[in-house]
């Protein structure tokens, strides 16, 4: 019987305790002038709502504490964790950022440990070697290692391990809308049909759920009674689209400024594109105003590409195309679309393959020495994102109020 490990990071506690802020109430914002989208539960106490505007966070709630999103930081911290998981066990899937799931399956033998003390020992190396702490649920499939995962969280050790005879009972104080796959939409047609617990989801027999909910809808009611029906994805498929893009913090109608950052962003794009081992066909350039009117103009590329510098030149004519400068402005970023695998693609005969060879050699280069000495080593030209704009502030995540 398979056992898989649902591991979730807490977000941003690496922050806090390395700043002495543990117990303390904080938020992450999206940016100086977003929203929030990360509470510590000393914050969530105080009312603070996800997605709630900086400003009236900070009027309503001025003694809590607001950091600005270092979403780089969080890569960084999240491939450390993934690389522990994967030298632990052969069959990892990468989730999200702050999510994965671990076959564990006859890994108590090889490390001489059972389920809890494995999940225990997973904690301590990740907490020693990054600094993070962890949420885990353990169960036989990966939504009920998901739940458990969720719920791990508010326990004191921040392990559950749902086994065979735990589970159905654990399913009773479960409401359906806390299951994985169970969205808000499905939430209200299982009301309108007297479901509101996962423990009466799936006492409904089969003929009945695939009627009304599906295979999808079958898949996880036999998930949730222990049944590894989803299984575990090594090699997950590449992404459809690439979107890099923040905040600035003040508006401004400085055509250099807002060329930089697109130019910085470009970079971002592109050197995750050449990690997902990818080049794109198609690239739009994404502007959003003061009073968050959105701009958006796409174009196809003469040949499919991973080089910022090979998209930079259309780039720019699209942000020219979309640019006023009697108009403020708030974002800007770069979308990158229709993909090519690169291990797949197929010389073209119109190609400068000299100048390809060239550019790709190049873009690992820049990427090697980035991963050496960190982001944003290497810069094209005038992209130094530490020189403030010419309001004076400066571009970079930095703790405010």
């Amino acid at each position: 019987m398979n056992k898989f490990i649902k591991m979730r990071h807490i977000k941003n506690k690496n922050i806090i305790s390395r700043n002495n802020l543990n117990l303390k109430p904080l938020c992450v914002v999206s940016s100086e002038r977003g929203c929030v989208i990360a509470r510590s539960k000393e914050a969530k106490a105080m009312g603070i709502k996800m997605g709630d505007p900086l400003f009236k966070a900070v009027e309503e709630h001025p003694n809590c504490i607001y950091m600005v999103a270092n979403h780089h930081n969080y890569l960084a911290i999240s491939k450390q964790i993934m690389y522990i998981l994967k030298d632990l066990s052969p069959n990892v899937e990468i989730y999200s950022i702050d999510e994965a799931f671990v076959d564990v399956t006859g890994l108590v033998k090889v490390y001489n440990k059972n389920y809890y003390t494995m999940a225990k020992y997973i904690q301590d190396r990740i907490w020693n070697e990054v600094g993070m702490p962890v949420s885990i649920g353990i169960s036989r499939s990966k939504t009920l290692a998901k739940l458990a995962s969720d719920r791990a969280k508010t326990t004191k050790d921040r392990i559950i391990l749902l086994g065979k005879s735990k589970s159905k009972k654990y399913l009773q104080d479960v409401d359906a809308s806390e299951v994985w796959g169970i969205g808000g939409r499905l939430t209200l047609r299982l009301q309108r049909f007297g479901i509101r617990t996962a423990s009466e989801f799936v006492s409904k027999d089969d003929e009945w759920m695939k009627r009304n909910f599906g295979k999808n809808g079958l898949t996880t009611k036999y998930e949730l009674l222990g049944h590894s029906i989803i299984p575990i994805v090594n090699n997950p498929p590449p992404p459809k689209s690439i979107c890099d893009t923040q905040s600035f913090p003040e508006f401004t109608s400085d055509f250099d400024y807002i060329k930089n950052e697109l130019q910085v962003h470009i970079h971002s794009a592109c050197r995750r594109l050449r990690q997902a081992g990818c080049k794109c066909n198609t690239i739009g350039v994404i502007v959003k105003t003061k009073d968050f009117k959105c701009g958006f103009l796409e174009s196809k590329l003469e040949n499919p590409t991973d080089f910022e510098l090979n998209i930079s030149k259309t780039a720019f004519e699209l942000l020219e195309m979309m640019y006023s400068p009697s108009i403020l402005y708030r974002s800007v970023g770069i979308l990158l679309e229709d993909f090519n695998i690169t291990a797949n693609e197929q010389l073209n005969l119109f190609e400068d393959q000299v100048k390809k060879e060239k550019s790709e050699r190049l873009g690992k280069a820049i990427d090697r020495i980035e991963e050496r000495f960190g982001r944003n080593k290497i810069k094209v030209g005038f992209t130094n994102k530490d020189v403030p704009n010419k309001q004076g502030f400066m571009t970079s995540p930095t703790l405010i109020y």
